[in-house]
């Protein structure tokens, strides 16, 4: 795996996820398609939360803390327990770009970090490499997620009027 590489995808998802979630109006932040999904705030309020309790915290506990336990996480849970919908889109992307800097900065200065340390998680073995590479395909994951919510609020916007003109989706 290409070390310096993995982290500059974390830096451009930065990127992207900003330019999907930077302009969007206060009703569209909140809008959800339906009851269980998330809206385009919860996505990014979930990402500031990953940031800063989930993959920095994780890798570093498996790279100079071998053998202590992972602090738990719920990421899930989160959603209503730290009222994300409640919150301000921009505040929560601000803080999850401030984050996603300083996890870069931080990726870049581990000194000779052993990418095959292991944490015995009770799903299985996960190496630190791993984790990298699981953050960078995190970030991928709700990119996607914030692309269909765009895409679905666009469908209840656009009526009477259709999008098939456009390409299949």
């Amino acid at each position: 795996m290409d070390i310096e590489h993995s982290i500059k995808q974390l830096v451009i998802n930065a990127t992207r996820i900003r330019s999907l979630a930077q302009d969007v109006p206060g009703i569209q932040a909140h809008w959800k398609p339906d009851v269980a999904s998330w809206s385009i705030l919860e996505v990014v309020s979930h990402l500031y939360d990953e940031e800063r309790l989930d993959f920095r915290v994780r890798l570093d506990f498996t790279l100079h803390r071998p053998g202590e336990p992972w602090p738990a996480i719920d990421p899930q849970g989160w959603v209503q327990e730290h009222r994300y919908n409640a919150g301000n889109l921009q505040e929560s992307l601000s803080g999850f770009l401030a984050a996603r800097e300083d996890s870069a900065t931080w990726l870049r200065g581990l000194a000779a970090p052993n990418w095959e340390a292991v944490y015995e998680a009770p799903f299985g073995r996960i190496r630190a490499g791993d984790l990298l590479a699981a953050w960078v395909a995190h970030d991928l994951l709700h990119l996607r997620q914030l692309v269909e919510l765009h895409w679905s609020y666009l469908m209840t916007n656009v009526v009477p009027y259709r999008v098939e003109y456009a390409g299949e989706w």
